[in-house]
């Protein structure tokens, strides 16, 4: 119906019209696009006129952007790091390599956290992103600068990873969709920092949308071959599904409480699937959920079953350099000398304290086997439980930091290995985004991105920002 050059066109001119606002866009690749774009269209008038292209090219033409923490040819690579600043990446990490395969149109990169392990995404190479709905609140992370180039209708498809909720909180933040797909399906190379030991088991890369019916058949691109394992072809009869609900995680002393609002919008979706669908959402009292970030935090640094250890943040931070000595940082950072964030630091600070208490870790990775066979064993093969996102709404900047643990409630997921839809519930009271966490079995993936869909219909998904 319109030409490539000009969708890329549109939303190039969107990005330079609020990129300035929001800093997501950290480099951009514009003409570049606009050359593929008129490859597009050429490609478009002298193809057959039959149904090969699109099976061929099932993104062709599409614009989207990149997480920069993975590896796009020609573009920085540095995941907010000093002294990576001038690494441009030489290749493509796989999942954009099978995006750009299947015609889709990469306009730039994004911001991220310092090395990926903060949901603020500000760092000393690019600055701060912020949210589109609120100049003064977060964008979430570590893949912030997706959450916000969606939001703000700068891009239709995102590349996100996730390690402790880095799609799904800016998602939430942002009111986007995003999906972390079952562990292991999607490939990880390319990006910096990758996973190593244990945390492979972990790390998830997927995809970050305005619309839910755009994450299956990105999900299914970047998943290449291994899509297979997730039942995406099989129907999903809704009435069917078993729901569960659980409203907190039950109080951990490390995490805020979840505001009323996000509990009023989690009560909506129960009563509407109720009443629409004629199902029954069963409450439930998972207890291991309020060790949540004890348990993440154990099996983060935990051996894998060689024996490796889980590589340490401080040696990231010092990438291939001298390790980095976070108390010296800190040090630094009080007059103004480090060239790292202060959520980095302190991350580092506490990564030795963690292993101070081997028995008691020990416990925890045993304890976040046990809550992986019960979550599994209670949603079973036609089962998805409902979850908040996050205990508040997007927070101001630099909030975080006197409440770091808040994103436990999306990063027991990821050693639970389980397939998690982000899914928007239109805005607060604030005009800030509310959200859903949708959670399925192994493998069971369908059935998440199948009740996303649902849900965008209902309650309106991706809401402009400034519309209201």
């Amino acid at each position: 119906q319109v030409a490539c050059v000009d969708v890329v066109e549109a939303y190039v001119e969107r990005i330079k019209e609020v990129n300035p606002l929001i800093n997501a866009v950290v480099k951009d690749r514009f003409e570049e696009a606009l050359q593929e774009a008129r490859q597009v269209d050429k490609l478009l008038s002298e193809g057959p006129g039959d149904d090969s292209l699109e099976e061929k090219f099932p993104l062709l033409g599409v614009p989207i952007t990149v997480k920069e923490a993975f590896s796009l040819y020609g573009m920085p690579n540095s995941s907010g790091l000093v002294n990576r600043r001038n690494v441009i990446a030489t290749s493509d990490a796989t999942v954009v390599s099978r995006l750009k395969q299947a015609g889709a149109i990469p306009l730039g990169v994004t911001n991220c956290s310092e090395l990926c392990m903060w949901y603020e995404s500000s760092n000393r190479v690019y600055g701060r992103t912020n949210n589109p709905y609120d100049l003064q609140r977060i964008v979430g992370g570590s893949s912030g600068g997706e959450g916000s180039v969606l939001a703000a209708a700068c891009s239709v498809v995102g590349v996100g990873s996730d390690i402790g909720g880095s799609i799904r909180m800016p998602a939430f933040f942002n009111g986007v969709f995003g999906h972390k797909p079952t562990t292991g399906v999607v490939p990880n190379d390319g990006q910096f920092p990758n996973a190593h030991g244990v945390r492979t088991s972990y790390l998830c890369t997927g995809p970050m949308c305005r619309y839910a019916e755009d994450l299956e058949p990105v999900l299914r691109v970047m998943a290449g071959p291994g899509v297979s394992k997730l039942k995406l072809n099989e129907k999903v009869s809704l009435e069917k599904i078993k729901f569960h609900c659980m409203d907190h995680d039950g109080g951990s002393i490390f995490v805020s409480p979840v505001d009323k609002e996000i509990l009023q919008a989690q009560k909506k979706v129960v009563e509407h699937l109720e009443s629409d669908l004629g199902v029954r959402v069963q409450h439930v009292a998972i207890h291991k959920m309020k060790y949540s970030f004890q348990i993440w935090s154990a099996m983060m640094s935990s051996e894998d079953s060689e024996g490796q250890e889980a590589q340490r943040f401080t040696d990231l931070l010092g990438d291939h350099g001298k390790p980095v000595w976070p108390l010296w940082e800190l040090m630094k950072w009080l007059v103004g000398m480090s060239s790292h964030t202060l959520p980095a630091i302190a991350l580092g600070l506490t990564e030795k304290l963690v292993n101070l208490n081997l028995s008691g870790k020990a416990k925890l990775v045993s304890m976040g086997k046990s809550l992986q066979e019960e979550v599994e064993a209670l949603l079973g093969p036609d089962g998805v439980l409902l979850y908040p996102s996050h205990p508040t709404i997007a927070p101001k900047h630099h909030s975080p930091i006197c409440m770091p643990f808040n994103f436990a409630y999306t990063a027991i997921f990821n050693v639970l290995g389980l397939p998690v839809t982000q899914c928007p519930l239109g805005l607060g009271s604030e005009g800030l985004p509310l959200g859903i966490q949708l959670v399925a079995a192994s493998y069971n993936d369908h059935l998440t991105l199948a009740v996303a869909r649902y849900l965008e219909k209902a309650f309106g998904g991706w809401v402009l920002p400034g519309e209201v």
